[in-house]
């Protein structure tokens, strides 16, 4: 069974750094993009951050580019989510997703995701 776990969300301060991380299990997920949404209250579903299955291509969304970075170590079936400069608008709850096209998990149409993390920056 395919299965997406994460760890490393919590409460930090403003201007702090965290790290997300993801584990997939159950299948390959080499050969998927994999990537990271968030969804804060009252806020609609947000892409992130994604990468593709050979951890060369990465895009992310203009809110966090040039504080968040996305990588993967596909010995591990492992994407992260590194987070700095964290701001107050940055909380949420964030979940894990993968599919086998970019695209899917760019537009939010994965076939995968995992059940969330949440992540609370203060001020």
């Amino acid at each position: 069974q395919e299965q997406l776990v994460e760890s490393g969300g919590g409460l930090v301060q403003a201007g702090g750094s965290l790290r997300l991380s993801c584990a997939a299990s159950g299948r390959t997920f080499s050969n998927c993009a994999m990537g990271w949404f968030r969804q804060a209250p009252g806020k609609e579903h947000e892409f992130v951050a994604v990468i593709d299955g050979s951890g060369q291509a990465t895009l992310h969304a203009d809110s966090v580019k040039g504080r968040f970075t996305i990588s993967r170590d596909s010995a591990r079936n492992t994407v992260y989510l590194q987070m700095n400069s964290l701001k107050p608008e940055d909380t949420a709850v964030y979940y894990c997703a993968a599919d086998p096209l970019f695209r899917s998990v760019v537009e939010g149409s994965y076939k995968y995701r995992a059940q969330g993390t949440q992540v609370t920056v203060s001020s």
